[in-house]
C-alpha cells in the first residue's frame, strides 16, 4: 500500500479531539483495559462527573470487559456512584444502542448536551458514525482515544501485517454498518 493511502486511511479512521467538558463520558469496551483512561483522565481533571461503561465481551483478564473497567475505575478512586453500567452489549452498534437506552432511563436526554467516546484509536470513526444514529444530534460529540503505546496508531499500523490486518478490518465494518443501516442516513 502507498503512503499517500496509508495516511487518507489514517486520517479517516484515527479521529481525536482535545478533552473539553462534557456531561458524560461514554467508554466502549474491548479486551484491553485502556480505553477507558481517557474517561479516568477527564473525571480527574473535573471535565467529566458520569461516566458510562459499555461491553459484555470477555477481556483478556476473563472477566467481561464492564466488569474489568469498572474495577480499573474503582481502583483509580472514581466513585460508584459517578459510573453507570451497561452490561450486556457485544458489538459497536450495541454498546451505543444499550447504552443510549441507559443514558435515556437513567439520566435523561434533556440532561445531557455533551459526550466524550473513549474507545480504541483505528475504532473512533465507526463509533462517531453509529453514536450519531443513537444519540439527539443536538448532542456535542467529541473522540477522546486513550494514548497507549499497545494499541495501533495513526504513524504506525501499515508497519506490521498484524496492524494492516485490523485497520482493513475496521474499513470493512465501517461498509458492513453502512450497508446494514447502522449510520444515519444524513
Amino acid at each position: 500500500m502507498d503512503t499517500a493511502s496509508q495516511k487518507a486511511i489514517s486520517q479517516f479512521l484515527f479521529v481525536r479531539n482535545e478533552p473539553e467538558p462534557v456531561d458524560l463520558a461514554f467508554v466502549l469496551g474491548s479486551p484491553t483495559v485502556n480505553s477507558i483512561y481517557p474517561a479516568l483522565d477527564m473525571f480527574d481533571a473535573g471535565l467529566t462527573k458520569t461516566i458510562i461503561i459499555s461491553g459484555a465481551g470477555i477481556s483478556i483478564s476473563g472477566q467481561p470487559e464492564w466488569e474489568l473497567y469498572r474495577d480499573q475505575a474503582l481502583e483509580a478512586g472514581i466513585p460508584n456512584e459517578a459510573l453507570l453500567l451497561e452490561k450486556f452489549a457485544s458489538n459497536t452498534q450495541e454498546n451505543l444502542e444499550l447504552g443510549s437506552n441507559l443514558i435515556l432511563q437513567q439520566i435523561g436526554w434533556h440532561n445531557i448536551k455533551s459526550i466524550a467516546l473513549c474507545a480504541k484509536p483505528f475504532h473512533m470513526r465507526r463509533v462517531l458514525m453509529t453514536a450519531r444514529r443513537y444519540f439527539p444530534k443536538e448532542v456535542r460529540i467529541i473522540a477522546c482515544p486513550p494514548d497507549d503505546p499497545l494499541n495501533l496508531s495513526a504513524a504506525t499500523w501499515a508497519e506490521t501485517p498484524t496492524g494492516r490486518v485490523r485497520i482493513l478490518e475496521e474499513l470493512g465494518k465501517i461498509s458492513r454498518y453502512a450497508l446494514q443501516g447502522d449510520f444515519n442516513a444524513e
